[in-house]
Parts: structure tokens; C-alpha cells; sequence
């Protein structure tokens, strides 16, 4: 079974339980933690 990101063989038990690579998953989650870029921030708005 194959990481379905990057394509590299999963080797892990816990890897292909959940059907992605360690490193993927992580970029995963980095990437659902930020906002979509253009979004406006608050600080955008609020001046000291």
C-alpha cells in the first residue's frame, strides 16, 4: 500500500492503518491550521 500523498510504500502497522505516511500527516495538519491565504486577520485592523 502506497501513501496516497507521495506516492512512497507505507511500512509502518500504524502507516497503513491509516492509510498515510508520518511526514504527509503532518503536513496535513500544518496545513489545516493555517488560514486560506488572503483571509484578513483581526491585527490587520486593530492599530495600537
Amino acid at each position: 500500500m502506497n501513501c496516497p500523498i507521495c506516492n512512497r510504500p507505507l511500512k509502518s502497522k500504524r502507516s497503513i492503518e491509516r492509510g498515510i505516511g508520518p511526514v504527509c500527516e503532518t503536513k496535513i495538519k500544518n496545513l489545516e491550521n493555517q488560514p486560506p491565504e488572503g483571509q484578513l486577520k483581526i491585527d490587520d485592523f486593530v492599530k495600537e
